[in-house]
């Protein structure tokens, strides 16, 4: 038991130390695009091209989704079901990774992309830089939370990714790393509740969803930043509410036509990420 605790207070010790270093070593942006599953519009969805092209792109942050295989591996699909996004068909949950990674996820949206392939976390963690910030919403609970705080912890980007999840999920991940970011995701009726629960729970991140563009968005953005909580908004492709929600004092928004949405951030200012 002694040795269990030693074992594991030293893993708390590495991650620590590695976590540090790393934020000491990158600058994360303070606003910006957020590319909605990589560059959606223009490659296939949670895909490395997607993500590898939203790089390209100079985003400033990029969502993509977690679940687990029948065999409890971390792959990057949205859907329960692999049936709208490849060539099978069935639950990811029911699907074990090799079956999975034998599927075509990119001749649906385009003949160029055949032969994508539907990546693991660490794949998609690998093409993203150190100063991008990595939105990984979690599909799933407690589990989930504990597999993808372990990965994230291994592979050095407690500094830059952050879980948009509910409480199940997130009390999973602090459990293994107390110091991961969580995007509280356990929306209520209001955006007020919501944000009174984020605020409660002391979370990182809020991802304010389906409001109307208005200037009554300022109101819970004003309490948010005056507890240090970045802000992101899903989503919108709209260069006007583009550039309203950032005077209204969101941080980071969701996008899926990222290549015109960028061009709207350049207009005002927000400098694109490079390697």
């Amino acid at each position: 038991m002694k040795k269990a605790l030693k074992i594991q207070l030293l893993f708390f010790l590495f991650i620590f130390v590695l976590s540090t270093y790393a934020q000491d070593s990158y600058k994360m942006p303070f606003r910006g695009i957020c590319a909605h599953r990589g560059a959606r519009d223009t490659h296939p969805e949670n895909t490395i091209s997607a993500f590898t092209e939203a790089v390209r792109l100079g985003v400033q942050m990029i969502e993509l989704d977690v679940r687990l295989t029948k065999d409890e591996q971390l792959v990057i699909l949205h859907d329960p079901t692999v049936n709208r996004t490849t060539n099978g068909h069935g639950n990811v949950s029911d699907l074990l990774l090799a079956e999975i990674k034998k599927l075509d996820a990119g001749s649906w949206k385009s003949e160029k992309f055949k032969g994508e392939k539907i990546p693991d976390l660490k794949e998609a963690l690998s093409v993203i830089p150190g100063n991008i910030w990595v939105n990984v919403h979690l599909k799933g609970g407690r589990k989930l939370g504990e597999k993808v705080a372990l990965v994230l912890a291994e592979e050095g980007k407690t500094h830059q990714a952050f879980l948009a999840c509910g409480k199940d999920a997130a009390a999973g991940a602090h459990s293994v790393d107390p110091g991961i970011m969580i995007c509280n995701m356990d929306r209520q009726e209001s955006t007020e509740k919501y944000v009174h629960l984020t605020l409660e729970r002391k979370a990182e991140f809020i991802q304010l969803y389906n409001i109307k563009v208005e200037h009554k968005i300022m109101d819970a953005t004003a309490k948010l930043k005056s507890s240090g909580i970045r802000i992101n908004y899903c989503c919108t492709d709209n260069p006007e509410d583009l550039k309203k929600l950032f005077d209204y004092g969101v941080d980071f928004i969701l996008v899926n036509e990222v290549a015109k949405m960028m061009k709207v951030a350049d207009s005002l200012g927000i400098v694109r990420m490079i390697k």
